[in-house]
Parts: C-alpha cells; sequence; structure tokens
C-alpha cells in the first residue's frame, strides 16, 4: 500500500551526508570561473578529504563557485544508500566504476522526476496528467539497481523524454511571449 504524500521520502533532496562524495569524483570540470584548476572524471578531487572536502566553508573564496551551485538532487545518497546499501568506493575501490554509472543513471532519473514534478503547474489534458503521474509513480515508488539505472537512459528516460516533448503545446508561442 502506498503511504500518503506526507509520508513520501523527497528523492530529490540532496544530504552529502549520506553520500560518498560522488559528485566530487565522477564529475569533470575545467579550470575557470567556477573551478579552481581541472578535473577528470573518476578522478577523486583534490580538495577531498575522506568523504568531505577539506575546504567546504570557504569555496567560493578558493575559487570553486561551481561547487556551492552544483545540486545532485539527491543522486548522490540514492545510490549510495539504496544502490549500494551504504557502501563506498572509498572503502572498496572496486566500487568506484559500478557507483560512478550508478550515480550517472540516478542523475538522469532525477532530472526527468523534477521535470515530471514541474509539469503538473501546467495546464495539462486529463490523459497527459494521468499519464505524467504514472511516469513520476514508476519512478519514484522504484528501488533502482545499477543495471536498471545503467538501462535507463536508452529505455525509460526515452519514452519520458518523448512525452515530454509533446507539451510543447501547453507552453506559451514564442510570439505570444514576445507582445
Amino acid at each position: 500500500m502506498p503511504q500518503p504524500d506526507h509520508l513520501q521520502p523527497d528523492h530529490l533532496r540532496t544530504d552529502c551526508s549520506k553520500c560518498a562524495a560522488l559528485c566530487c569524483i565522477a564529475l569533470a570540470f575545467d579550470k575557470g570561473r567556477d573551478f579552481a584548476f581541472d578535473k577528470n572524471p573518476g578522478e577523486p578531487c583534490r580538495n577531498l578529504s575522506g568523504h568531505a572536502c577539506s575546504i567546504h566553508d570557504s569555496l567560493t573564496e578558493k575559487g570553486f563557485p561551481g561547487c556551492v551551485a552544483y545540486d545532485c538532487l539527491g543522486a548522490g545518497n540514492r545510490v549510495v544508500q539504496e544502490v549500494f546499501g551504504g557502501r563506498s568506493w572509498q572503502s572498496d575501490p572496486r566500487l568506484t566504476r559500478p557507483m560512478m554509472e550508478a550515480f550517472s543513471g540516478m542523475r538522469e532519473l532525477h532530472k526527468r522526476i523534477d521535470l515530471l514534478r514541474a509539469a503538473e503547474t501546467l495546464p495539462l489534458s486529463s490523459q497527459h496528467d494521468q499519464i505524467r503521474r504514472e511516469f513520476l509513480a514508476r519512478l519514484e515508488d522504484h528501488r533502482w539497481s545499477g543495471s536498471e539505472l545503467n538501462d535507463f537512459e536508452v529505455g525509460l528516460a526515452l519514452e519520458i523524454d518523448i512525452f515530454l516533448h509533446g507539451f510543447r503545446s501547453y507552453l506559451p508561442d514564442h510570439e505570444d511571449a514576445r507582445r
């Protein structure tokens, strides 16, 4: 039996304390306005100390406003807690690649949840709203495995993207927006 909405976990809530610094290893960035140095994907950030950022309290001052602005939409904590049962690539380096892959898939899944939730504000037909709610339920009410997340982008994500593309008819026309 599904839980009432007020008891449902908000999968898009980021909780870094329940993550394993996946963004600090999986993501790449280039030296520039938002980052003080280059970092390749799969390379732990040199500011990483354990599962925490050693310069977290002074990221902007030290040249990392991109880190301050980044939000994984809860993908990191969900991957660590649900997919890997609290285990970490730091205590078991063999998990590095599978965790990074799962993090990538979960980020894409959470982007779709965010878009489907935002679509609730559109004047959707009852049929489109029903489909929107069904997609949300499929994404939110499922405990995802690493292999399912790897398959997500070429399967269900594509279905959702095609569905969301059809929402253009609900958005104001560019001509109307200029008036």
